[in-house]
């Protein structure tokens, strides 16, 4: 797969016109404009239509970013890297707490960082474009998140059921398929998934033998 940047296409007629900006604050305006632009038309999308798109030329691209690989990567770390909290892992292994308010309070805050319209659809484009950028992602949340969090799962487990990986794959999987269905099917989904979320988690527990409580206050992920 060749990821080089395009050929330069900067011709004095079809030069965009473009005001001086500091050089932090254009390479940022170029990545919010590269995840923009990728969201909506997929990781083959031109760069000299970006450029377009930005208003600047295709050769300033070339001084920010030398090869479209180099683009996507930081595309890769704003979309998906900085939206990370490095505090999950130690809340999640935080046994001072209840487990079902750590897997709620983690998967609602994760929630509302990823059922976003470019972190959904970028994340479906990579895997169709054939690039390393979601696997890499997928081994990062497997390695930091749902690893450790399998192990608390496991010590607090009853009834001679533990869950294996495949388990947690399928109680994440579930959750971000929430976003999935609005961004990338358009179909209804609730406003608020806090009641699906606490729902998924609490069956989630409740098969492996953990305590969850009954009634409204549940599902509103009241109380443990």
């Amino acid at each position: 797969m060749d990821t080089r940047i395009e050929r330069r296409d900067d011709s004095e007629d079809e030069r965009p016109s473009r005001r001086r900006l500091p050089p932090e604050e254009r390479r940022q305006q170029i990545v919010d404009g590269a995840v923009a632009f990728f969201a909506e038309v997929g990781l083959d999308g031109k760069t000299r239509d970006l450029a377009r798109r930005l208003g600047v030329t295709q050769s300033l691209l070339f001084n920010y970013f030398s090869t479209k690989d180099d683009l996507l990567e930081a595309v890769y770390e704003q979309v998906y890297l900085n939206r990370l909290s490095p505090d999950w892992p130690d809340q999640l292994k935080d046994r001072n707490r209840p487990l079902r308010d750590r897997l709620l309070g983690f998967y609602t805050e994760y929630s509302q960082l990823i059922f976003q319209y470019e972190w959904m659809r970028i994340f479906m484009f990579s895997g169709l474009y054939g690039t390393e950028l979601n696997r890499r992602y997928l081994k990062h949340m497997s390695d930091f998140i749902l690893r450790p969090l399998l192990d608390e799962i496991r010590h607090s487990a009853r009834g001679g059921t533990a869950p294996d990986m495949e388990d947690i794959w399928n109680l994440h999987g579930g959750i971000v398929y929430i976003g999935i269905r609005q961004h990338i099917y358009r179909t209804p989904c609730p406003d608020d998934p806090t009641r699906a979320i606490t729902r998924a988690v609490d069956r989630f527990l409740s098969a492996f033998g953990i305590d969850v409580p009954d009634g409204p206050a549940a599902e509103r992920g009241e109380g443990s």
